[in-house]
Formats: C-alpha cells, structure tokens, sequence
C-alpha cells in the first residue's frame, strides 16, 4: 500500500520512537510504501530510492485512491527554499501551508500564460495559489544534452549553499550530505541511494578518478559530495556545519586534508 506525506517534513526514524535516530526526511507530497503496520500510530515505511524507517501516521494520508491519483497527476517540485501556498493569488493573502524544496504539488490552472501566479493542489486536497517561478515540472534526465544537465545538477546544488547541516535531513532548514547530493539529482528526474554508498541497482556506476567530471559524485568514508569541476566539490558536512564549497587541490584555500583524494573511496557517475 502507498501513502502520501501531508506534513511539511515527515521524519523517518530508527525505530518507532519519536526520540530515536533521524534516518531521512520525507517531503511533503511525496510518497512512500507502507511495509509493515506497527502499532496505532507508527508505519514502517520504503521510499521510492528504497530506503527504509518509521514514520508517524498522522503524517501521512494512507487512502489507496487519494494515493494512486496524486501519485497520476501530481506532477511539479517546488523548487524555491520556501514556498507559501496562499489562499488567493496576492501577497497579502492567507498562507495555507509553507512548503520546502522538493516537495510535489499538483499543477492545476494558470490565470494566464503570463500570470506571476498558479493554482495547485497539496498533498492534503486543499488549493491555494504559489508563484509560478517557484514551480518545476517533473522531468526526465534524458531529455537534456549530459553536459546541460551535468550543470543543471551543479546550478542546484549550489542553491542549497549554506543550508544548516542536519543529520538525516533533506531540505533548506538542513540537509546531510547524501540528503544534498539525492535531492539535486531527484530534481532533476534520477533517483540515486539516498546514502553515502554506491548501491547495485541504482543508476550510479563507479568510475575511474581521471574520468571525474562536473556533477558526478565523489564518495569518502561516510561521507559524499558533488563535483563542481576545476578540483572544486560542493556538500554538507558535519564538520563544515553546513552546505560549503572545498577542493581536492592541496594548494587551494578551500582544501580540506580530511576530505582529499587519498581519502576517496570511489567516484561515481550516472554516465557511463
């Protein structure tokens, strides 16, 4: 069974306790699979990058048709940090609901080709109005050269610089360093493991070190960032606190001796 994620964030634990480990974040209006019924209040839920934890029912709607509709035609991000979901298409408006980067909205109507506004539907039926610049429709990663995507991942990457760290997280208010990398490609139409590992299955493949290039993936122990391109690499890290830029050249300011090339454990690519 599937269900839909009606909180801003739904958190996904160890195990069912609201005071375990943070595993991963859930945005709004994405979906899960539901494995295993636990208890009144706890599921234990599958994404669709096939990671697993406990969430909270009360974050989710698990009606079997709500569900297989919004999973039809549910079909934009939200590609601005935060976007409020307004009750009319002003400014001044009531604000429905806040939603991050990455969540999935249903595009409804425009008023006009040109209209700074939109109408969508949220996870939770209701409809309000968001700006159409925050919007970006679901697309696949075949439809672009690879050197335009390989930017494009880059470009969003970096709009996630300085975000707080947060162990677990997936969003503006703080992300981790696979939550980063496993966002960028999911908004641009490629669902990567969402850890710090390559995975069978998955469309990442290990490369050779001199075949590294921009938007390709760079794996440490325990950790993972992308690559920029010119020895440079984007990620957040527990010890930089937060989303920032370092290098793999020795004799760059932004090197960093923990995070060099010795240290890799593998480089990965969706291109090969």
């Amino acid at each position: 069974m599937n269900a839909i994620v009606t909180a801003m964030i739904a958190n996904l634990h160890a195990i069912p306790q609201e005071e375990s480990e943070l595993v991963d974040e859930v945005l709004n209006g994405m979906p899960v699979k539901i494995i295993a019924n636990i208890d009144a209040n706890w599921v234990r839920v599958q994404t669709t990058y096939r990671y697993e934890g406990f969430c909270q029912k009360k974050y989710l709607i698990m009606d079997e048709e709500k569900t297989n509709t919004w999973l039809q035609e549910a079909n934009h991000f939200i590609i601005q940090s935060f976007a409020d979901i307004l009750q009319y298409p002003q400014i001044q408006s009531n604000k429905i609901m806040t939603l991050v980067k990455g969540s999935i909205v249903r595009f409804l109507v425009s008023k006009g080709d040109d209209s700074e506004w939109v109408s969508v539907q949220i996870a939770s039926g209701e409809i309000g109005y968001a700006r159409r610049k925050w919007l970006q429709p679901k697309i696949a990663k075949n439809r672009l050269p690879d050197s335009q995507f390989r930017e494009n991942v880059v470009q969003t990457a970096l709009s996630y610089l300085n975000a707080p760290y947060r162990w677990g997280g997936k969003s503006p208010l703080g992300i981790d360093c696979s939550g980063l990398c496993s966002m960028v490609y999911m908004l641009h139409g490629v669902l990567i493991y969402r850890d710090a590992k390559i995975v069978d299955g998955f469309p990442i493949k290990q490369i050779p070190f001199e075949h590294l290039q921009k938007g390709d993936l760079l794996y440490f122990p325990g950790h993972m960032a992308l690559y920029m391109g010119d020895s440079l690499y984007i990620h957040s890290s527990l010890g930089g606190g937060e989303v920032s830029i370092n290098s793999l050249d020795s004799k760059h300011p932004l090197y960093r001796k923990d995070l060099a090339v010795s240290t890799l454990t593998a480089v990965g690519s969706i291109f090969i």
